[in-house]
């Protein structure tokens, strides 16, 4: 518990007070936002948005990593392979997500990155934590990840490597990318008003801190009794996977009082590419990688109104489902002030997180 409540501290800590110092340096730095034209003209607000600056994911990523380290040696928990997997995730989509900033930036453009090269960058990414989250089993024979798809924990009918061990890899190694992509980028479509995505990846975060610590209490490993063994969890460090979602939910808390409507700084796709990073991370190393749709359901929602627009506009030829999309630019369409936007939104980030660890918490009370 200390390695816990130290780390969040220290993050919070972090991103709550040298925020400011980080923004000196941006504005020296020159790396004010850039406002993309179409949206000036459908957002006339958005266009007093230019120029403040962007690529806080920084500050956040780096607070996480410093609240993580202490916590975890101020609490003799010394990092494990399962927290150090978040980290690689969650730091190498923010580095895709830096490159995509800085050419914005640089260029002073909103192009950046295309959209494949991103995919690309983050399939980069992903590959190589795959391949290290199936390995290093540890003395129970437990690895980080597993061969199958999972929702409360895995599902055994559902194993990716069913028809060899080629094949296996070749679907584990699109699964676990499919889940990077995707959450990744729905954070980054979510990420369109000010604090909407930090504010929401505190509800989405936080509830996976919660059931990895949970699932730490309920440890196969640790339970003896036949009683309980079937509701055990085959979970590879929970605790520490705890710790590390704490440390981050607290770098995240942190930077949204700086973030929180008018924002004084932007997390850039940097940041929100960080959130997805974590998010995915912790789905598929607690083993609920289905579940994630729910209690991430915020970001789906967003991702999805995308999806559906396009496919209304080839469908319709030419014909708009939303007056624009993601969402959330569809209600400041319809004349909703950004605050209520961003505020009912994070009610429904909440309910929907809370709802996802209400079904994690009733399904292990079916097996016990």
């Amino acid at each position: 518990m200390r390695s816990l409540l130290t780390s969040a501290g220290i993050s919070l800590a972090f991103t709550l007070f040298l925020t400011p110092v980080f923004l000196r340096g941006f504005r020296k730095w020159g790396w004010g936002q850039v406002i993309r034209t179409p949206e000036n003209v459908h957002n006339p607000s958005h266009g007093a948005k230019r120029g403040t600056p962007t690529m806080g994911g920084t500050i956040f990523i780096l607070g996480t990593i410093i609240g993580y380290l202490i916590g975890a040696y101020a609490g003799n928990n010394p990092p494990t392979v399962s927290g150090l997997l978040v980290l690689w995730l969650m730091l190498g989509f923010g580095v895709v997500g830096f490159i995509d900033d800085y050419m914005k930036v640089r260029f002073q453009n909103s192009l950046g990155l295309s959209g494949w090269r991103k995919i690309a960058g983050q399939v980069i990414v992903t590959v190589p934590f795959a391949i290290v989250a199936l390995n290093f089993p540890n003395a129970f024979g437990q690895t980080p990840a597993s061969q199958y798809v999972s929702i409360f924990r895995d599902i055994q009918v559902l194993s990716l490597f069913a028809l060899g061990p080629i094949v296996g890899w070749l679907l584990y190694l699109a699964w676990i990318s499919l889940i990077g992509t995707a959450t990744s980028n729905s954070v980054n479509v979510a990420d369109g008003l000010d604090g909407l995505a930090a504010g929401s990846g505190i509800f989405v975060v936080g509830a996976y801190s919660l059931m990895a610590f949970w699932q730490n209490k309920q440890m196969c490993a640790d339970v003896l009794e036949p009683a309980v063994q079937a509701g055990c969890y085959a979970v590879r460090d929970p605790f520490d996977l705890a710790i590390v979602s704490a440390s981050f939910v607290g770098a995240l808390v942190g930077f949204l009082w700086w973030n929180a409507p008018k924002a004084r700084v932007f997390m850039g796709d940097c940041g929100s590419m960080a959130i997805g990073g974590v998010i995915a991370a912790m789905a598929i190393l607690t083993r609920t990688e289905l579940l994630l749709v729910l209690i991430a359901g915020v970001y789906v929602i967003a991702s999805g109104s995308v999806i559906l627009q396009r496919i209304y506009f080839k469908i319709t030829r030419g014909k708009r489902l939303f007056l624009m999309s993601p969402l959330h630019h569809h209600l400041e369409m319809r004349g909703w002030p950004e605050v209520t936007i961003v505020v009912r939104m994070w009610i429904i980030a909440g309910l929907l997180a809370v709802s996802g660890v209400g079904f994690f918490y009733v399904e292990w009370l079916a097996r016990v």
